[in-house]
């Protein structure tokens, strides 16, 4: 938006050509979701509060602590964060990009199915919300939808390519390998976000991590000559997407002042399966969906640990952790929260590094 207002009103200001820049961009970004984010957050907390008497419901087979320590406190801060992001991206970011477009689309459709998740689980203060059948088909249909968007938006030359870390060259996969392989992305990483938001602080710093390198990954691809010197593929125009992946920093840095131990809201599935929507859309738009398992590899193995966790029980009546996700098994070992939370920050961003440094290895 404020493109469209700087060129159209203001093009005789010289000194208003910074903000056409994207790293100033990018900063005024994380600036306005920050601050968004601490001068509604006590509000919103507050009117939450006395919307749900009870807080958000706990789950019975979870840590048996946790009915005591959380009992009580509000869900749904993903209104927050969402709110505080849309509305900076809407206002730093280029309106005729699409890829903004496609990216905010999929972002508020997850939210909206979380949203509608966490509703009928405070209405009801059951931990059941929606039924996981559902739940899926829309994810699928939501996915599949912003797949052919995205797919519409690439240059023909690389439509079904797929970046592969230490190799110079892209592999080729064509027509529904490639959707499916892209639906897995976006219904998974959805997924593993949610799974991954068990305690305090423990998803958001992680997502925040993840959506910094994506959106360093996002510049680089929509420069021709940086995207050429580290063989990535140059996609055009998605170097726009840096705008969103800062508001998300600063929305987060803004809900984590709240969502510390002891946390005053839960980010609840309107924040999980949004961000974790909103991630996976930016790495199939860059091309590096492969990347992002690396980068995002602590909500991988969040959600391989209920995977294994299921299959094991199933097939031999036996469990393999003491409790999944893996964040629970940790608290069932005699690590404090605190420490499960920190010791989880800092896996994420060693493998944050790994990640990047696979686009310089190749």
């Amino acid at each position: 938006m404020i493109l469209y207002i700087l060129n159209n009103f203001f093009s005789d200001i010289s000194s208003l050509n910074i903000f056409n820049y994207l790293t100033v961009r990018s900063a005024c970004s994380i600036i306005t979701s920050l601050l968004i984010c601490l001068i509604m957050g006590p509000k919103f907390i507050n009117f939450m509060e006395s919307k749900q008497k009870k807080g958000q419901p706990i789950r019975i087979n979870g840590p048996q602590s946790h009915i005591l320590t959380k009992k009580g406190t509000p869900t749904m801060g993903g209104i927050l964060i969402l709110f505080s992001l849309v509305f900076s991206s809407l206002i730093w970011s280029d309106l005729n990009n699409n890829f903004v477009w496609i990216v905010l689309y999929t972002t508020l459709s997850f939210g909206i199915l979380g949203f509608i998740d966490d509703m009928k689980k405070v209405l009801r203060f059951s931990s059941d919300g929606v039924m996981w059948k559902v739940k899926i088909f829309f994810q699928i249909l939501i996915s599949l939808s912003t797949i052919i968007l995205i797919i519409s938006n690439f240059p023909e030359t690389n439509n079904y390519s797929i970046s592969i870390p230490f190799f110079k060259s892209p592999l080729i996969v064509y027509g529904w390998f490639y959707v499916l392989f892209c639906l897995c992305v976006l219904v998974g990483t959805s997924n593993a976000v949610n799974l991954t938001d068990g305690l305090d602080g423990l998803a958001i710093i992680p997502i925040m991590i993840t959506a910094s390198s994506m959106g360093l990954i996002s510049y680089l691809a929509g420069n021709y000559i940086f995207s050429n010197y580290l063989y990535i593929e140059f996609i055009p125009e998605v170097g726009e997407l840096v705008i969103i992946c800062a508001a998300l920093f600063g929305s987060g840095l803004g809900f984590l002042w709240f969502n510390t131990p002891p946390a005053m809201i839960f980010m609840g599935d309107t924040g999980s399966l949004s961000l974790g929507g909103l991630i996976a859309s930016i790495a199939i738009s860059v091309k590096h969906e492969i990347v992002l398992f690396i980068i995002g590899g602590l909500f991988v193995l969040e959600a391989a640990s209920v995977i294994i966790q299921v299959t094991s029980f199933k097939l031999t009546g036996k469990r393999v952790f003491k409790m999944a996700p893996l964040h629970h098994h940790y608290e069932q070992k005699g690590w404090s929260e605190s420490t499960v939370v920190i010791r989880f920050w800092i896996i994420s961003l060693i493998l944050a590094i790994i990640g990047l440094a696979t686009l310089k290895l190749r």
